[in-house]
């Protein structure tokens, strides 16, 4: 019994970002529930079931999942996020080939720090939009503006407040806090309108979406990849530190990113967020000392009995349009800061030609809007930043410039 309500607590943890991520992207929240907790209970068979790690919806794929949807529709969509899946598996089985060096000669933090810079700073439009009550394209006003700026800074503030100063639980559940604080301020101004929640039955079916298959939509969404690849490799090392298990030697990075892999594409089977290995969740094992990876599976299998929650999905997609804005300043700009930190951490020099020509034309392609097109077929936004950092990481030589940059440090030293 104790196993299940401490399962019960990580679904908490991580239910704010888990059901944010369909509600941004216009997906059912209930088979965002059934998508992780499937994937979650996946990603326990092929690791064997020795990894305290919860997986849910990523935001990595918020912007391309926007995107896509508005460009392809939800089903064709789903089908390149599939692929994005495969990806993974695919990348599980070089390091098992190769070993992990491959990855970070591949993705080094060069390329992973501006890609990374991109998924958060693109989507800056959207945050503000919803944040003044439109939608995330800005063509509608659905809440009047004063009201929604008063709404959105309390849910920002309180995000904030709960991540800066919060102790124990608590700091692990800004999202949860600002959106309930958000929703408690919409309340009082009279903005949320409770006929969806009325007109829903106790118990229902997810609203599942079954994957199309279209090479543009599969093109775009291979590389977007990337960033959560990598990511997942920062938290199998997150989790290992915080258990004292090395979990890249065993079950091994080749298990958990074949995992992660297998998730992802049986959450896109059914119409949910590709799922990722969650932080806050880790966060939470570090505090609670829930090491045991018995209380992930209660956790997966609480959240796929919430899915067929039919007024738990209703009473959610209630949530007005700015609460949402004004979580996702301060998601998006933090999303934004961990690519900058990849950089930082790894004092990638960028008084290198090299790395400075990777890094700025990354940036410019991708939060610029640059679009490559070949008939139909067209490659824009992180998808295509993330092949070009990739190429030019590949094609570009490690001296390029040295020459006239160790001149230019000499010269500073004389001056």
């Amino acid at each position: 019994m104790m196993q299940v309500l401490q399962g019960a607590q990580m679904l908490f943890v991580a239910f704010g970002a888990l059901v944010l991520v369909p509600l941004l992207t216009g997906l059912d929240p209930n088979v965002a529930l059934f998508g992780a907790g499937a994937g979650t209970l996946l990603f326990q068979i092929v690791t064997k079931r020795s990894v305290p790690i919860f997986l849910a919806s990523s935001f990595a794929f918020i912007a391309p999942m926007m995107y896509g949807i508005q460009t392809w529709g939800a089903a064709s969509t789903m089908g390149g996020l599939m692929m994005a899946g495969v990806v993974y598996i695919i990348m599980g089985i070089i390091i098992k080939v190769r070993g992990v060096g491959f990855i970070h000669s591949l993705l080094p933090p060069v390329v992973v720090g501006p890609v990374i810079m991109v998924i958060g700073l693109g989507l800056a439009p959207a945050a503000v939009n919803m944040a003044v009550g439109k939608t995330g394209g800005g063509d509608v006003q659905l809440v009047a503006h004063d009201i929604a700026l008063w709404i959105s800074a309390i849910s920002l503030i309180v995000t904030i407040s709960l991540s800066v100063f919060a102790k124990g639980i608590l700091k692990l559940v800004p999202i949860v806090g600002g959106i309930t604080a958000g929703y408690i301020t919409s309340l009082g101004f009279g903005v949320v309108d409770f006929t969806p929640v009325i007109q829903a039955s106790w118990l229902a079916m997810p609203n599942f979406t079954f994957p199309e298959f279209n090479l543009n939509a599969v093109l775009f969404m291979i590389p977007v990849a990337i960033a959560p690849a990598v990511e997942h490799v920062g938290d199998m090392l997150a989790i290992s530190n915080v258990t004292g298990k090395d979990y890249l030697k065993k079950p091994g990075l080749h298990r958990t990113m074949a995992g992660d892999g297998i998730a992802t594409i049986a959450a896109s089977l059914i119409g949910a967020p590709p799922n990722t290995t969650y932080s806050e969740v880790t966060g939470a094992v570090m505090l609670t000392k829930a090491f045991n990876p018995v209380i992930m599976t209660w956790a997966a299998v609480t959240a796929i009995v919430l899915a067929f929650v039919g007024k738990l999905g209703a009473i959610l997609q209630t949530i007005p349009v700015p609460v949402m804005g004004g979580i996702m300043i301060l998601l998006f700009g933090s999303i934004a800061t961990v690519g900058l930190n990849t950089l930082i951490t790894h004092q990638v020099n960028l008084h290198k030609p090299r790395n400075l020509v990777i890094v700025a034309v990354t940036l410019v392609f991708g939060i610029g809007g640059m679009a490559f097109g070949i008939g139909e077929f067209s490659l824009q936004g992180i998808s295509l930043c993330g092949i070009v950092a990739i190429l030019l990481n590949l094609i570009l030589p490690h001296d390029l410039g040295e020459d006239a940059t160790s001149m230019q440090v000499e010269d500073t030293e004389h001056l």
